[in-house]
C-alpha cells in the first residue's frame, strides 16, 4: 500500500509526490493499492481524511484522553528555558490541564485557540516486542504530554498515523530507529481507543561514508540523482537490499528481485548502521553494464549520448549498428551510463578537443614524418580493424620505432586525448576521410 503523510503542507507538494511514484516504479518497488491506483482504503492521502481523524479524536475526547492546551509559543519557549537553567529534560507543565470551562472560555474570548494534548498516564509503563530489538520498554514519567491535534484542527504525525495503520488494517511497521521515540505515544493512543497495535520493527539508520546519517532533508542521495548517472534500477535494487542484510548464501552479493524478496525476512536484518558505500555500488553496477549484451548496453547508453548533445536520438536510430559498435568499445570500461558520453564524444565531430598537455608530450616535429607515413598508408588499406592495425603496426617497424611511443602519438592525434576507447576498432569507425583529415592537422 502507498500512502501520503501530507499533513505537513510545507513538505507536501504535488509534484515531489508525482516524483515519488515516478522513481519507486521505476526502482520496482510496486504497490497494490494507492492514489494512483485506488483501492479499499481510499483515499490516501491524509488531507483527504480529516473527517476519518475528527471521528477518533471525538472518541479520545469521549475517553478524555486528551485535553485542550491554549499556551502561547512564547510561554512554551519559557518553560523551555526553566528546564535548561534547571539541566532537566523538558517536560510540558500541564498548566492547561485544570482550566475550568470559564478559564477556556476566556482563553478564547482573548483570541486563543487550543491545541490538544494527549494525557500521558503517570507511573506506567509502555512496553512493546521490537521484531528487530526485542523488548523496549519506556516509563511514562519520562514522556511529555505531546500535541496530537493542531488548532487548525489538522493531526499531527503521531495521531494520523494511528488512525490511518488502524483503518487500513496495517499489521506490521517497519521504520527508521528515529521512531523509537515516537511509539510509546502511538501505542497509547491505540490503548485510548481500544485497538490492538501493529507490530513493529524500527532498522538502524544508514550512514555516509563519513559515518554521519544520510538525510532526506538535505538531499543527500535520492533515486533520481543515481538514475541521472546512469545507475541501474537493478543495481540500485540489490545493493539497498544488502544494506543491513545477508543472504543465506554466504559470499552471493548479486542477486534478483525475484531472489531476495523469496529470500528476504524482517528478522534477519541487522541492528547495526549499515553504511552506504557509493564506491561499491558503482562497482556493482559495472558489473551489471558488463553483462548487458551489446544492443541492450546501447539502448541504456542513447539517452545519456542524447543528453550530452553529441547526437540526436534519430541520428542514432539510423546509425545503429555503428553506434552499437562505438558503446560496445567502452561497455568494459565505465561504471556508470553518464561515463559513456565522455569517453566517445570524438567519434561524433570534425573538431576534437585536444589534451595540450598530450599533444606536447606526444605530438612533436619527430612524429611528423610517422604521422605522415601512416596517413599514407590507411589511405590505401581496406578499411576494416585487422588491415588498419596490420598497416600501422608494419609502419611503426619500417621506423624501427617504440610502439608504445608511436600508438600514443597517434591516439592523441586521432581522438585528442591519450586515453580513449581501442585504438585500431576507433580508427575504423571513424571512418578513412575523417581520420586522414585529423592527421592532416599533425604533419
Amino acid at each position: 500500500m502507498l500512502r501520503f503523510e501530507d499533513t505537513d503542507q510545507e513538505r507536501s507538494k504535488r509534484e515531489w509526490e508525482e516524483v515519488i511514484i515516478s522513481e519507486m516504479q521505476w526502482l520496482g518497488l510496486d504497490w497494490d493499492e494507492g492514489p494512483d491506483i485506488g483501492g479499499p482504503f481510499a483515499p490516501y492521502y491524509q488531507t483527504a481524511r480529516m473527517s476519518l481523524y475528527q471521528e477518533h479524536f471525538e472518541m479520545l475526547k469521549e475517553q478524555e484522553a486528551v485535553y485542550p492546551c491554549y499556551c502561547t509559543p512564547e510561554e512554551l519557549a519559557e518553560e523551555r528555558k526553566e528546564a535548561d537553567r534547571q539541566k532537566v529534560a523538558y517536560k510540558y507543565s500541564r498548566r492547561c490541564l485544570a482550566l475550568t470551562q470559564e478559564e477556556q472560555a476566556k482563553k478564547e474570548t482573548e483570541g486563543r485557540r487550543p491545541v490538544w494534548r494527549l494525557f500521558i498516564p503517570d507511573n506506567q509503563l509502555v512496553a512493546y516486542d521490537d521484531l528487530l530489538r526485542g523488548r523496549i520498554e519506556f516509563h511514562t514519567n519520562t514522556i511529555s504530554d505531546p500535541v496530537i491535534m493542531r488548532a487548525s484542527g489538522v493531526p499531527l504525525y503521531n495521531f494520523a498515523v494511528v488512525v490511518d495503520d488502524l483503518t487500513m488494517h496495517i499489521t506490521d511497521v517497519v521504520r527508521g530507529e528515529g521512531h523509537i521515540s515516537n511509539t510509546p505515544i502511538q501505542v497509547l493512543i491505540y490503548r485510548a481507543l481500544e485497538a490492538e497495535p501493529p507490530r513493529f520493527a524500527h532498522c538502524s539508520h544508514l550512514l555516509n561514508a563519513g559515518r554521519g546519517k544520510i538525510s532526506k532533508r538535505k538531499g543527500e542521495m535520492s533515486v533520481r540523482s543515481f538514475r541521472e548517472r546512469g545507475i541501474l534500477s537493478e543495481t540500485l535494487f540489490n545493493y539497498l537490499a544488502l544494506l543491513g542484510w545477508t543472504p543465506k548464501e554466504e559470499g552471493k552479493e548479486f542477486l534478483t528481485k525475484e531472489e531476495i524478496i523469496r529470500d528476504f525476512h524482517i528478522t534477519d536484518v541487522s541492528r547495526s548502521a549499515a553504511i552506504f558505500d557509493e564506491e561499491k555500488l558503482q562497482w556493482m553496477n559495472g558489473i551489471y553494464l558488463r553483462g548487458k549484451t551489446r544492443e541492450v548496453f546501447a539502448e541504456l547508453s542513447l539517452p545519456f549520448v542524447v543528453e550530452a548533445g553529441l547526437a540526436s536520438e534519430k541520428f542514432l536510430r539510423d546509425n545503429w549498428a555503428w553506434f552499437v559498435n562505438i558503446a560496445a568499445l567502452v561497455q568494459e570500461r565505465v561504471r556508470l551510463l553518464d561515463e559513456v558520453p565522455p569517453y566517445i564524444d570524438f567519434f561524433f565531430t570534425d573538431e576534437i578537443e585536444n589534451d595540450e598537455k598530450a599533444v606536447n608530450k606526444f605530438l612533436s616535429s619527430e612524429t611528423k614524418p610517422f604521422i605522415h607515413n601512416v596517413t599514407e598508408a590507411l589511405k590505401k588499406v581496406e578499411w576494416d580493424t585487422s588491415p588498419i592495425e596490420k598497416a600501422i603496426r608494419a609502419t611503426i617497424d619500417d621506423m624501427a620505432l617504440k610502439p608504445k611511443d608511436a600508438l600514443l602519438a597517434l591516439r592523441v592525434a586521432i581522438s585528442g586525448r591519450t586515453v580513449s576507447p581501442p585504438l585500431f576498432e576507433s580508427i575504423f569507425l571513424i571512418k578513412r576521410q575523417q581520420v586522414i583529415a585529423r592527421l592532416a592537422n599533425w604533419m
